[in-house]
């Protein structure tokens, strides 16, 4: 256990101990990182007032037989916008007793009460929301997959299942509903859209996702973490890169291990690559959505030849395979590296020349300004981060407010807009795009010599847990590792898409449903990376 007593430390530890009004237990403490254990009725005290500081609740989840306690514990992580510290509230919890809800509090907790509902059987009492998330009718009842005393095999799926999930039901003159999905037409993953509609404009959204469970958390347990590389790589596709650096963070925190300079520089060119292709999808994506094929197939063209970079410097088009505790698996030649300059100058060129036609067709405007409003005032309770929290006002970046590795050196040039529409999306995710070539050109002018791979001999049997905060396309996604022995005992995984999906119920209120498709696809969130 790293347990770092400093200044900072101490003086959060004896703040907490004031508002609870008892003595608070420093569990853990590291850098930019505080564990603290109280009871509930501490927690009760202390939650309130950082709800009163513009604290966001950006994680909760359980874990059983955590370090002495053969039950469960529950983890609140708290952050305030622009900080780097994460502040981790610890509660005991008792199988059979109801923990307070803090969804009306924090609504980002709506949904992770649910998810611990769902895989532990911790009821949560005067939730406003106590409806199976991950767990679909067909489950049975009392299956609750992430305990101990459940083992990865068969079950037995519910025929008939009942009851129904009961989608809201809003009722008055003139409401009627559309339900859109769970199936969807071309290659897409399941997620059902339940509108209520009045006239033309939407009155209401209600979404439903967590049809492909994959169970990648249950799957952790009893690994070894050099094991668990593929299935961080496996959350969502298009952020394999940034979930398998995010878990070896973790990890490597927990082991004390060092990455070597070089190894930090190349997992950020790595990093920036995918940020690249993944964005460029989503500039395509919002020009098909209107019709305007003239400009998404520059971007698309541009992402193909993106993946191809991506082969040749790492052998996967992805960016799978490359990533390992202690930092790459192997090196990047100079020769390549210096290949980037020479591709990202014919890059921008292209690039440059679709974005200024998508930006002086007055049709594709029309269509993309006032569209999807997400307001600022959402960002903190819904724990939004990411493009579209940059689009809305916010200026959050993790590469910025909690840097990590090269970032600490080289820091992102950032990008806001005040108007939280489809256009200032479509404007954040361009000026991303050509950040992420400026700090890539940046990192190759400057590539250090040297290892790539620290030796991982000490964390072979190390116990203990951290967090890893990490920039992914999409925003700000969370691991939590904690290690037994040099074993996997629980890893928690919470991508962007985990919260942002909430911000579309609110993003579509007053448009037509036609433009329902474009305001998804400015947010491109993913399916997988929620439905773990």
């Amino acid at each position: 256990m790293d347990m770092k007593i400093n200044k900072e430390t101490v003086e959060v530890v004896s703040k907490i101990s004031g508002i609870a009004e008892e003595e608070a237990e420093l569990l853990n403490a590291r850098e930019s990182e505080i564990y603290i254990k109280l009871s509930e009725t501490g927690f009760k005290k202390t939650y309130a007032v950082l709800a009163e500081r513009k604290f966001s609740l950006i994680g909760l989840f359980c874990a059983e037989a955590f370090e002495k306690n053969s039950g469960f514990n529950l983890f609140y992580a708290f952050k305030q916008a622009g900080r780097a510290n994460v502040l981790v509230l610890v509660l005991d919890a008792e199988r059979d007793k109801k923990i307070h809800s803090v969804a009306e509090v924090f609504p980002s907790a709506s949904w992770f009460e649910r998810e611990i509902r769902d895989g532990f059987g911790l009821e949560f009492a005067d939730a406003f929301d106590s409806r199976r998330l991950f767990l679909h009718e067909c489950y049975p009842e009392n299956f609750h997959p992430l305990r101990k005393d459940f083992k990865n095999g068969p079950i037995h799926l519910a025929e008939s299942p009942t009851p129904e999930y009961r989608f809201r039901q809003l009722k008055g003159e003139g409401v009627y509903q559309i339900p859109v999905g769970p199936v969807h037409a071309g290659i897409i993953e399941p997620g059902h859209f339940r509108f209520s509609v009045i006239g033309e404009p939407i009155f209401s959204l209600e979404i439903r996702l967590f049809y492909k469970h994959r169970g990648i958390e249950k799957l952790a347990e009893g690994k070894c973490p050099s094991e668990c590389i593929s299935l961080a790589e496996a959350v969502s596709g298009d952020e394999s890169a940034a979930n398998a650096v995010g878990f070896c963070m973790a990890v490597e925190q927990i082991c004390g291990t060092k990455v070597p300079e070089r190894a930090e520089y190349l997992r950020a060119v790595v990093l920036e690559l995918e940020r690249i292709y993944s964005l460029l999808s989503d500039l395509s994506g919002m020009a098909i959505d209107v019709g305007f094929a003239l400009v998404a197939s520059p971007f698309l063209i541009l992402r193909e030849e993106v993946l191809r970079q991506n082969e040749k410097l790492t052998g996967s088009r992805f960016l799978r395979g490359i990533m390992v505790p202690g930092g790459m698996k192997e090196d990047i030649s100079n020769a390549y590296l210096k290949g980037l300059p020479v591709f990202f100058k014919k890059f921008f060129n292209v690039f440059e020349s679709a974005f200024e036609r998508a930006m002086s067709s007055s049709s594709l405007i029309d269509r993309f300004a006032t569209t999807g409003t997400i307001k600022k005032e959402l960002i903190a309770p819904l724990n939004l981060t990411g493009p579209l929290a940059r689009a809305s006002g916010c200026p959050a970046d993790t590469r910025l407010d909690r840097p990590y590795g090269a970032y600490k050196n080289f820091a992102p040039e950032s990008s806001v807009r005040k108007k939280g529409d489809v256009l200032s999306r479509f404007e954040v995710k361009a000026d991303d795009i050509r950040a992420s070539v400026n700090l890539i050109l940046r990192l190759v002018e400057k590539m250090p010599e040297g290892s790539v791979h620290s030796k991982y001999d000490s964390g072979m049997r190390a116990s203990g847990y951290s967090l890893a905060l990490i920039e992914a396309p999409r925003g700000q996604n969370l691991h939590w590792v904690y290690l037994k022995d040099g074993i996997v005992d629980r890893y928690k995984v919470r991508t962007a898409s985990f919260c942002n999906w909430q911000a579309i119920e609110h993003a579509v209120l007053g448009n037509i449903v036609p433009d329902f498709p474009l305001i998804n696809k400015s947010l491109n969130l993913s399916y997988a990376g929620t439905d773990l």
